[in-house]
């Protein structure tokens, strides 16, 4: 038996990564099928992503025991947590005013701008991650599994825009953009992740 079939369930990243893509799938279903309105999906949302901590200390915990958690990981892990945390927070409060104020069109302009600014630190995140890897095979996989994630976005974004063009499925809000490349970037590190167990590397 390995060391990792050894860790109990929720010490292992598989199992965060699993619970976190069954909460976003849950959320996008009920939203496409308008059982929750674009708030209700925001704040599940919000909520589904704070089964990130969890991941990041699993996944960090997998890194150190394997020999792959270099410094710049520990450096993009803070800052990708605290940007996310940010994410969070200002999605609660641009819900909050937007539900309870009237709001002008520059005013609702600023306020859209609360989760959108940490995401941009997110991506600023992920891109000095892969200035400061010194690591090259880590530095690949960041790069190979953000271009699968994109890929992910491009595929997913066209076809649905066609089957929403032909009314086969309804509107689906913009910013599930980031959701999805997200989504895409995660199945194709725990498929690297996999294979590199295969291959006994």
């Amino acid at each position: 038996m390995t060391g990792a079939a050894k860790l109990p369930l929720r010490q292992r990243p598989a199992f965060w990564g699993t619970m976190m893509f069954i909460s976003f799938g849950i959320i996008s279903a009920l939203r496409i099928s308008d059982a929750i309105n674009s708030t209700t999906g925001f704040i599940l949302m919000s909520a589904a992503m704070l089964q990130i901590i969890p991941l990041t200390r699993a996944s960090m915990a997998k890194q150190k025991s394997t020999g792959h958690l270099s410094p710049a990981i520990t450096r993009y892990t803070r800052r990708f947590m605290l940007a996310t945390f940010g994410y969070m927070a200002g999605l609660g409060i641009a819900v909050y005013i937007n539900d309870r104020v009237e709001l002008s069109q520059g005013e609702s302009f600023l306020i859209a701008l609360l989760p959108v600014i940490p995401i941009f630190g997110m991506i600023w995140s992920m891109a000095r991650y892969i200035v400061e890897e010194d690591d090259e095979f880590l530095r690949h996989r960041a790069i190979m599994a953000s271009l699968f994630g994109l890929g992910v976005v491009l595929v997913t974004g066209t076809f649905w825009g066609f089957l929403e063009t032909f009314g086969v499925v309804p509107h689906l809000d913009a910013w599930w953009c980031f959701p999805i490349w997200a989504i895409g970037m995660g199945i194709s590190q725990c498929w690297m992740v996999i294979r590199d167990g295969k291959g006994g590397d």
